[in-house]
């Protein structure tokens, strides 16, 4: 499998994010993504994961406080097949470009596998916060 990390200048909402990230199952993202016209600003900063001109996932960076919150999308067609550890590694590599101190996501309450999508981000080294936040040190690679 062959992945590519493509950068999205001027991010816009389009009919693979909508795909994606809006087709996700209820309660995995906030529900406005579902309602968001074609062609709107995406805000913050996009890649997308190709793999032999299909996009299979997303990997999006907002930097909040000198911390960067990440977030990941995976085409239902391609979990489990390494598609989300490829964006998490880059989004990382992203952060500690800019440099960053700490990789952030919130998996949300409403998330159907909720516990699952924590103990995948645990087990690369996330850690929970009090606040329901889990938090990971960027490490610059060389």
């Amino acid at each position: 499998m062959s992945l590519s990390w493509i950068a999205e200048s001027n991010p816009e909402w389009d009919e693979d994010k909508a795909r994606v990230v809006a087709g996700a199952p209820d309660g995995v993202f906030d529900s406005r993504y579902r309602d968001l016209p074609r062609g709107s600003l995406a805000p913050g900063e996009w890649w997308r994961v190709e793999q032999d001109g299909r996009t299979v996932g997303y990997g999006w960076l907002d930097v909040n406080w000198g911390d960067a919150e990440i977030l990941l999308a995976t085409d239902p067609g391609h979990r489990r097949q390494g598609v989300g550890s490829f964006a998490l590694t880059h989004l990382e590599q992203e952060a500690a470009a800019r440099g960053l101190r700490y990789l952030t996501n919130v998996v949300r309450p409403t998330h159907p596998e909720a516990d699952v999508v924590r103990a995948w981000l645990v087990k690369r080294g996330f850690e929970p916060s009090p606040d329901g936040r889990l938090l990971r040190a960027v490490v610059p690679r060389p």
